[in-house]
């Protein structure tokens, strides 16, 4: 059995060292992992610590179109029977790879393997469990329960489903396997820990939400021709959040939310749903009862 891991990069030096060793550190009898780092130029130390560490992953560093092309090239160049996806600030923990080896094995059925992780700080201290849960495909499209590090999948899954979209910035994996599940590829979900995904105020996705929210939403209406709900709302609490002017519970931010909501979903839906009557009725109300009350 032969794993590859891909780790696309960029300006990470002060993180990719440890997402290096945690791949390094691997104890796989009969199992060979190929570790391979497509970096985008980066103009911090990343390279120097590629260089010293050659003897233990195959690198490149150029400019790419993003982290989706830079992990597309890493699968194109590689050829293990299982693929993961390891960002440059993410480590794997003591063992992940040979759990997935070993489900993989029992399970030949299974298409895409996904297991539980952490948040990590800056220092690789685990603050809360990744939110991570069984597989279901209509709860996957309310909320992305997959911590992308923690999935893995075997090849023939690309052979036959193609690549990430490396049109998107932000939910590339997200729209992968929201693609995925549609065309009925089988997912499965192991209860151990695999991976610890790192989360800080200046990473990407935490330092865009608004973007994220409408790159996600754009995402759903070109595959399924229409948002949920919960996405719409996730789009204006961001955007509402963004101007950082109101407290939680006052009627303007309530007012506010009311309005993104609404811009939402006629820009995406054309139509407010029965459900979203419902909870702007109930939003309509409390800004009545807190006028009065106030």
């Amino acid at each position: 059995m032969k794993v590859s891991i891909i780790t696309p990069s960029y300006n990470q030096g002060r993180f990719i060292e440890r997402t290096l060793q945690s791949v390094a550190d691997q104890n796989a009898l009969n199992v060979i992992i190929e570790h391979v780092v497509f970096d985008g130029g980066s103009n911090d130390e990343t390279v120097d610590i590629l260089r010293r560490h050659s003897h233990q992953v195959r690198w490149i560093s150029q400019k790419d179109n993003g982290q989706a092309d830079a992990v597309n090239k890493g699968i194109q160049s590689t050829d293990g029977n299982i693929i993961g996806w390891l960002n440059s600030d993410d480590i794997y923990y003591p063992d992940a790879i040979i759990k997935i080896v070993d489900y993989f094995q029992a399970h030949p059925d299974i298409d895409v393997v996904y297991g539980m992780a952490d948040h990590i700080d800056l220092e690789d201290h685990a603050f809360e469990a990744y939110p991570t849960e069984p597989w279901s495909f209509e709860r996957l499209q309310e909320t992305c329960f997959i911590c992308q590090p923690s999935l893995f999948m075997r090849r023939r899954v690309v052979d036959q489903h193609g690549y990430l979209n490396d049109k998107l910035n932000y939910c590339m994996d997200y729209e992968y396997w929201l693609r995925l599940g549609t065309a009925g590829v089988r997912f499965a979900y192991l209860d151990q820990k695999i991976a610890g995904s790192r989360l800080y105020a200046d990473n990407k996705t935490l330092g865009a939400r608004v973007k994220v929210h409408k790159e996600i939403n754009n995402m759903f209406k070109g595959i399924f021709g229409k948002v949920p709900d919960r996405w719409l709302l996730n789009y204006a609490h961001a955007v509402v959040e963004a101007k950082r002017k109101y407290r939680e519970r006052d009627r303007f931010f309530i007012l506010e939310l009311v309005i993104a909501t609404l811009f939402a979903v006629f820009r995406w839906n054309g139509g407010l749903s029965r459900n979203m009557k419902d909870i702007l009725s109930q939003w309509m109300g409390s800004i009545f009862r807190v006028k009065a009350n106030g």
